[in-house]
């Protein structure tokens, strides 16, 4: 008789088990530590390419200037765009956080369709200056200022792609532990665009337009 009970217990035992072993690994993922350095290494790539403006902003080899460049009424735009993708991307953390997962995904998909919208003016802004003859070869400057801004634009692509995957991810397998990790990486990523844009707009963009 105690046999019999010790092996019908022992199923339920070993999925306890494997359920806790399962639910300590998540909380003792090393993934944050590892984003975290990854996105260290990020900002000293975006913090050398402002270093690199920063010399050589002033080397306009006779072609156009910032000032006669840059359309700030676009560019408030754009940047606007972008800051309201963060609003949008911190009101899907806090759903999750609520456990709605219908919310999130849209939250989400909206934050991607404001992320499109920013790509979409940047690559506009690029084209009107090629066809303006500002080509990053024309200057030293203009090389720059391609290398920083494009850097950035190709970052937030990257967002868009991975906010893609991870509203599949969230399709197939709803708020798992895994998925909530996977969207608090993506929050640090994204709000970290958002600041470096900050630095581009002010930096670049503003600054510029007075000289």
């Amino acid at each position: 008789m105690s046999a019999k009970t010790e092996t019908n217990a022992s199923p339920t035992f070993y999925l306890v088990e494997e359920e806790a072993h399962d639910h300590g690994d998540a909380h003792a993922s090393p993934t944050p530590l590892g984003f975290w350095i990854y996105l260290m290494s990020d900002a000293l790539i975006f913090a050398t390419l402002f270093a690199t403006y920063g010399v050589l902003a002033a080397g306009y080899a006779g072609g156009p200037t910032q000032s006669e460049l840059f359309q700030l009424p676009l560019v408030a735009v754009n940047t606007g765009l972008l800051l309201l993708s963060s609003i949008t991307f911190g009101m899907s953390m806090l759903e999750m956080q609520a456990g709605k997962a219908g919310a999130v995904k849209l939250w989400l998909a909206l934050t991607g369709l404001l992320g499109a919208a920013f790509v979409g003016v940047e690559l506009y802004e690029f084209s009107h200056l090629i066809a303006e003859g500002a080509t990053p070869e024309r200057s030293a400057f203009l090389s720059a200022f391609f290398t920083l801004v494009g850097t950035h634009g190709l970052h937030v692509t990257f967002g868009l792609i991975w906010i893609v995957v991870m509203l599949v991810q969230l399709n197939q397998r709803g708020l798992s532990v895994e998925n909530q990790r996977r969207m608090t990486c993506l929050g640090m990523f994204w709000h970290l665009l958002d600041v470096v844009w900050i630095g581009v707009f002010t930096f670049v963009y503003l600054l510029g337009a007075l000289q």
